[in-house]
């Protein structure tokens, strides 16, 4: 079962909320903006006839075709790839994002995106063919690589531990706040003849620029700025945003010893991340990602418009349908983050997986039922009301649980060793699941019909099983103790030292009496291992 959350002691620092952490947080937090934008700017705009008109107009035809199945109006493979080649860059930059964060830290990739962002903007809404449709895409794919990486881990490490779950689900809400605008922008626009999609798609680049102008007014995170040989600027950044009067001496010597324990295995993060002592980091950090792509949300958030004009709403109806369902999001992302760290992880993780799974399982028999059974291209007005409502709710209970926690869990479970690397990889495998996922999406609505809900919902099903199983509650841990959690989680320990062993051990080396504070204070890849051994060798000579 689950281990509890963090009992205190060592890893209880000083200072609270200063008006400082919340600036910088926004700061950080705000290039989830940029993201949610551009992610939700797409789906509005791949349905406005001036835009398919002009880029893509076997879709129109093939939409004014009575004989096309109502699935299979959107089966276009140009049209998906204007979506998903913005996370196919962002895999690819991703890869190398981890090494380039460690090596200029936290704020200047925060800068290289916001410009990439203001790049691939400017090029989408002057494009004039296809490939500089692709070409603007991919340089926002880039930019999200690389804000991906970087945002979330420096919430984490700015954010005090125990309202580092709502700081770093702040990332999550600029994210559907961006979602929102892109839609409510889609909405007017789709009322300006001819060039409205280049209103959208220019929009972006406005807060492009204002992020890269605020970029220049934060700091670096206290531990990068301590990875990069400045100590004396890492210690006057942590006394800033933890407030001027706050005692920083326990919590900047734990960042110390965590960063001369990663120097010390600089190289070869990767490698490491791989290898027996970080094996259930790595579970977790990989399971998170992948269950995230495959609860069906993604593809909801970025083709709602193109599903609900496929159960039969008009264009304009469809935006304000993806209006209301990213309102909704938006509200239960703001709940999520205020109870984050009072409820745990695990509930709202169980809580919002059951949710999801029901609603999916309720609109396939809905489109099962009457989608294509009244005249064969859309859905009687009552029924698609009625799946309008089932996609909030499940937008509503995604926002409240794996929306927000798809980024906290992964920016927090690592050790700082291997941190980076441990973000890139999670990163990485959610952007190219979703470049996978949004390509084949249509295609596959075509073949699957409805049933592409139940096969949602069956992975969701299995990916509230696995946190039932296998997740520790992390809730207000420090990130420097955060080892504990996983020392005391008697599932996630398979392959690990004996925790019961190390217990024992540091009670009778006089280490502690616990073994949260031994692994606070003296801990290192090997050291249950070193204290069993020591253990055995005591035994030994007491006959015992």
């Amino acid at each position: 079962m689950a281990g509890g959350g963090h009992d205190g002691g060592a890893g209880d620092y000083g200072g609270g909320v200063t008006f400082s952490v919340v600036v910088t947080c926004l700061m950080a937090a705000s290039c989830g903006l940029i993201f949610g934008y551009d992610s939700g700017v797409s789906g509005g705009v791949t349905q406005m006839d001036s835009f398919l008109s002009k880029f893509f107009p076997e879709v129109v035809e093939g939409r004014k075709n009575a004989k096309v199945d109502a699935y299979c109006k959107y089966d276009n493979q140009w049209l998906t790839a204007f979506t998903s080649s913005l996370w196919i860059a962002g895999t690819l930059s991703s890869l190398v994002a981890s090494r380039v964060t460690r090596r200029v830290g936290r704020q200047a990739i925060m800068l290289i995106d916001s410009a990439l962002f203001l790049a691939g903007s400017v090029i989408n809404a002057a494009a004039v063919n296809i490939a500089m449709l692709i070409i603007g895409r991919m340089l926002l794919g880039f930019g999200l690589g690389f804000t991906l990486q970087a945002a979330p881990v420096y919430l984490s490490e700015t954010a005090p531990a125990k309202w580092r779950g709502a700081f770093t689900s702040a990332y999550n809400a600029f994210v559907v706040i961006g979602i929102l605008s892109a839609t409510v922008t889609n909405y007017f626009t789709n009322r300006i003849p001819d060039w409205r999609w280049r209103v959208s798609l220019d929009l972006a680049a406005v807060p492009g620029a204002a992020i890269v102008l605020g970029a220049f007014f934060v700091s670096d995170t206290p531990i990068s700025l301590a990875m990069r040989g400045q100590p004396d600027g890492a210690r006057a950044t942590l006394q800033r945003i933890r407030g001027a009067d706050a005692d920083v001496d326990a919590e900047f010597k734990d960042i110390v010893r965590a960063v001369d324990a990663a120097r010390q295995n600089d190289e070869g993060a990767f490698r490491r991340l791989f290898s027996k002592e970080y094996r259930h980091y790595l579970a977790i950090g990989v399971a998170i990602p992948v269950f995230y792509e495959f609860t069906g949300m993604i593809v909801i958030s970025i083709f709602s418009p193109v599903l609900f004009r496929t159960v039969g709403f008009s264009s304009q109806r469809a935006i304000l349908g993806s209006v209301i369902n990213s309102a909704r999001n938006l509200a239960s992302t703001l709940l999520s983050s205020a109870v984050m760290d009072r409820t745990g992880r695990r509930f709202l993780f169980i809580v919002g997986g059951l949710g999801m799974m029901l609603c999916e399982v309720t609109i396939s028999w809905i489109m099962a039922e009457h989608l294509g059974k009244h005249g064969g291209v859309t859905m009687p007005r009552s029924y698609a009301t009625g799946v309008l409502v089932l996609i909030c709710t499940c937008t509503f209970s995604f926002g409240l649980s794996w929306a927000p926690l798809r980024w906290v869990v992964p920016s927090e479970i690592y050790p700082v060793e291997v941190r980076s690397a441990g973000q890139a990889l999670s990163i990485s495998i959610t952007l190219c699941i979703s470049f996978v996922e949004l390509q084949v999406l249509i295609a596959l609505l075509c073949a699957m019909k409805h049933a592409v809900f139940l096969f949602y919902a069956a992975w969701l099903l299995a990916m509230t099983a696995f946190v039932v199983a296998f997740l520790p509650e992390t809730k207000g841990v420090p990130l420097e103790a955060m080892r504990s959690v996983w020392a005391r989680h008697t599932v996630t320990s398979i392959g690990q030292p004996d925790t019961v062993g190390c217990e024992l051990a540091a009670v009778l080396l006089n280490l502690s009496t616990t073994g949260n504070q031994m692994v606070v204070d003296d801990w290192s890849p090997n050291s249950c291992h070193v204290t069993s051994v020591r253990l055995s060798s005591i035994s030994r000579m007491a006959g015992l």
